[in-house]
Formats: structure tokens, C-alpha cells, sequence
């Protein structure tokens, strides 16, 4: 039987999944804004922005739900975390900032070239290292070079070393590959001309390459830069099968864009990068920091845990329904197959 501790964690890792899949899809729209070539580039960017204006802001109420959860089950993991890995989580929020008043400003301020030029670019570089600081706190959590003395509660690792390192960054460029694969696949179906499909499905290519490059980076340097990792994804009596699995969708992904079943890429890569995260949390497990803070003896006690949980159940019965009518409404008729 589970504790209370590790059913509200399982609630981070569902969030931090939908969080990659509507979020991480937004920023990787950024990314494609900032590449946006050719005679049809403006065209280009005019896609990303229909696509995004409806629903990008609601899509982080997902990353509110993970920090609260994180604040209120696991204090002295946010507490750890907020402190070791200051620098990196600032620059994330001034990323998530600067892109959400570049994309207005760019929307409604002067619409000269020049203008637009200078919102769009803001825009874009923010996108990008928004999802970079996102991947290089994650890799930071799982590489075990956080230490906090769990009897003090004070964290004994100095602001730097623990995040500026390749694993880390490894994982923080992973992290934008998936977001631009997500959202080239996602923005072939936001139009119905075909030469703009194109440009979409030859991005998408491209970043599936790009992800299984910075896969296999990762895995290597794991070896040295997350050794708890390495031995739950290499070792574990699961991992083979996942890793099968994994790989098999993301190649049946890779032909389903090379063959223009665009549908079927779009519920494909989500799948794949759904496994993805969800192999790091079972080879992270049992620890929310490793290598010493797991979810057990970081959590809050039952008293506070037992009301988060019904919140939690409660919320979700009002939020996924509005979220459904939400997508239902502006994202409901695709343009295209």
C-alpha cells in the first residue's frame, strides 16, 4: 500500500508530464519562432501565435500545482532545492517573465518590423531558456551532488557546482529538444498548407534526431554525473522492457512523420516523451534529492499530507473538466490531417 507521501508525489510526476506536453510545447513554439526561415517565415511565426494565444498561460497552473505540492508535502526538499539551485530556478521564472511579456508586447504593441522584430526575439530566446533551466534543475535533483545535512536541515553544497556541470546541462538541452519536437509535431496540424506542413514535418525530423542525440549524451554521462540514474535505468528489472518499449514508440514517432501521418505523430510523441519522464521518476525513486532526501523522510506529516491529498482530488475534478472544454473549444477542430 502506498503512504500518503508517495500518492501526492505520483500527482508532481502526472503534472510534471502534462506540464511537458501543453508547457514544454509552448516553449519549443518559441524555438521554432526564433528558426522561422524562408519566404514563408512570417506565415510561420503567424502559426505558432494562433496556436499559442488561447491556452499557453493556462498550461503553467501545471507547474503551480508541482511547487505547491513541493512547498507544502516536501518543505524541506523545497527548501533544499530553492537553495542549492537558486540561480538556475531564477533564471527559469525570468525566462517564463520575459516570455509572456514578449509575446504580449509583440501581439499589441507597435506592429512596425522593427518592433515585432525586437518582441519576437525576446520571445524566443526566453522560450529557449526557460525549458534549459527547467532540464538543468532536474538533472541537478537526480545527480546526487546536492548535500544537505538532514539533521540541521542546512544544505552544505555551495550554488554552483551542483547544477553547473555537464551532466545537468545534458539534461537541460534534452529538455528543449523535447519541447521543439512537441511542438513541430503539434504545429503540423495547426494549418491546412501543405508547404507549411512541410516546413513543421522537416523541423520534427530534425528534432527527433536531435533528441536521440542528446539521449544517449545524457545516458553517458550519467555514468559519472548521476550514478543513482545510471543504475535505475541501466540495472533495474524494468528498465530493459522500458527502454524497448521507449524506443520503439519514438521510431514508429519518427516514421510516422517521415511518412506524413500527422495524427498519428501528434498522439506518438506525446506517448514517447510521457515514458521518458516517467522512466527518470522510476529510476529516481525513492529519492526526491538524491542522494540522501527521499520522499519519505522529507514528507510533512500525515496530519498536513491526508487534507493536501483531498484538495488535490477535489481540484482535479474542477480543473481537468475545464481544461477538456478549454482544448475542446480552440483546439478542437485540427485544420488538417
Amino acid at each position: 500500500m502506498f503512504g500518503l507521501e508517495i500518492c501526492i508525489a505520483g500527482v508532481m510526476l502526472i503534472s510534471l508530464i502534462i506540464y511537458m506536453l501543453t508547457g514544454g510545447a509552448d516553449f519549443g513554439g518559441g524555438v521554432w519562432d526564433l528558426f522561422a526561415t524562408g519566404p514563408r517565415a512570417k506565415a510561420q511565426r503567424d502559426i505558432i501565435t494562433n496556436a499559442l494565444a488561447p491556452i499557453w498561460e493556462a498550461n503553467h497552473v501545471w507547474l503551480i500545482v508541482i511547487v505547491v505540492l513541493l512547498f507544502v508535502a516536501f518543505p524541506v526538499a523545497f527548501a533544499t532545492i530553492g537553495t542549492a539551485l537558486h540561480i538556475p530556478l531564477t533564471l527559469m521564472l525570468i525566462g517564463i517573465v520575459l516570455r509572456g511579456t514578449a509575446f504580449v508586447f509583440r501581439t499589441y504593441d507597435d506592429q512596425s518590423d522593427t518592433t515585432h522584430l525586437r518582441w519576437s526575439r525576446v520571445f524566443a530566446v526566453a522560450s529557449i531558456i526557460t525549458p534549459i533551466m527547467l532540464g538543468i534543475t532536474l538533472g541537478s535533483v537526480a545527480s546526487g551532488t546536492i548535500q544537505i545535512n538532514v539533521d540541521t536541515g542546512i544544505v552544505e553544497t555551495n550554488f554552483i557546482s551542483s547544477w553547473f556541470a555537464p551532466f545537468p546541462f545534458a539534461i537541460g538541452f534534452f529538455t528543449l529538444t523535447l519541447c521543439a519536437l512537441l511542438a513541430s509535431v503539434y504545429l503540423t496540424l495547426e494549418t491546412g498548407d501543405s508547404s507549411l506542413q512541410e516546413d513543421f514535418r522537416v523541423r520534427a525530423l530534425i528534432a527527433a534526431a536531435s533528441v536521440g542525440i542528446m539521449a544517449g549524451i545524457s545516458f553517458l554521462l550519467s555514468a559519472e554525473g548521476a550514478p543513482s540514474i545510471r543504475r535505475g535505468l541501466g540495472n533495474s528489472v524494468w528498465s530493459i522492457p522500458f527502454h524497448v518499449l521507449t524506443g520503439a514508440v519514438a521510431i514508429c514517432a519518427i516514421w510516422a512523420i517521415w511518412k506524413r501521418y500527422f495524427r498519428l505523430a501528434r498522439v506518438l510523441v506525446p506517448i514517447q516523451v510521457t515514458l521518458i519522464i516517467f522512466g527518470w521518476g522510476l529510476a529516481q525513486f525513492p529519492y526526491l534529492i538524491t542522494p540522501n532526501l527521499t520522499f519519505s523522510n522529507t514528507a510533512a506529516p500525515d496530519s498536513v499530507l491526508r487534507p493536501v491529498l483531498i484538495v488535490v482530488v477535489i481540484g482535479g475534478i474542477m480543473l481537468v473538466p475545464a481544461f477538456w472544454y478549454l482544448y475542446a473549444v480552440f483546439k478542437g477542430s485540427p485544420k488538417a490531417s
